[in-house]
């Protein structure tokens, strides 16, 4: 399977460039992320503590990954799965993974386990909204198309997240990003994080829709 524009052929890579895109959004980013920082250390720190008493292992997880224009840095969040277990990057993991820890399981349905990314979008590194960062070898095969996800910072929660769910296949997420990437704008930024909302509420199954069949799906398509 490829992937290409709606009428068949692959367009230089674009990115919006509205205001917000270019300058609200950096702010928003950096204030939101600083205040929910401060607002929910007493969680984070229970959080902590909890994975520290019922299972092996650090609390954290941490990878490098590729960010804007493929830059990489190294993405934290909280460990779900047992201590010592080697990650595959190619393996998709649902709730059901055996290697998912109890406490794990309720971390990843509410997505907790990705609070402690807060601190790379006060670093400038991440996004609240935008195309989750992939793997340094994944981000360096990506062809032309793939590779318009790496136009902006990588995000904590975006479109195919929420449109989409762990077992969504790579290309369809990849459609989600481009057209994220080429759209980017407030109404769609808050619109995503309050779809994030809905979608902790209700579970991912429940909130899943086909890129084909969402608003997107007659610029981006698949052939």
């Amino acid at each position: 399977m490829t992937l290409s524009s709606a009428n068949g052929t692959v367009s230089a890579p674009t990115t919006s460039h509205t205001l917000w895109a270019r300058h609200g959004k950096p702010v928003f980013d950096a204030v939101a992320a600083a205040c929910l920082l401060i607002l929910l250390s007493p969680l984070l720190v229970a959080i902590a503590a909890l994975i520290k008493l019922t299972s092996r292992g650090p609390v954290l997880f941490s990878q490098g990954r590729a960010g804007k224009d493929g830059r990489v840095f190294r993405l934290y969040k909280f460990r779900t799965m047992r201590g010592g277990r080697t990650p595959d990057p190619k393996e998709l993991v649902p709730l059901t993974h055996p290697d998912i820890t109890p406490l794990g399981y309720v971390l990843r349905r509410f997505k907790l386990d990705e609070v402690p990314q807060l601190w790379n979008v006060l670093r400038g590194e991440m996004s609240l909204v935008g195309p989750r960062p992939t793997l340094p070898d994944q981000a360096a095969a990506y062809d032309d198309f793939r590779r318009q996800r790496l136009l902006v910072r990588p995000g904590i929660t975006g479109l195919a997240q929420v449109y989409g769910n762990s077992l969504t296949p790579w290309d369809e997420r990849i459609l989600f990003d481009v057209a994220y990437v080429r759209e980017c704008g407030f109404l769609l930024d808050m619109g995503v994080l309050l779809r994030t909302a809905i979608v902790i509420l209700l579970g991912e199954r429940r909130t899943t829709r086909n890129f084909a069949n969402t608003r997107w799906g007659r610029d981006v398509a698949r052939t």
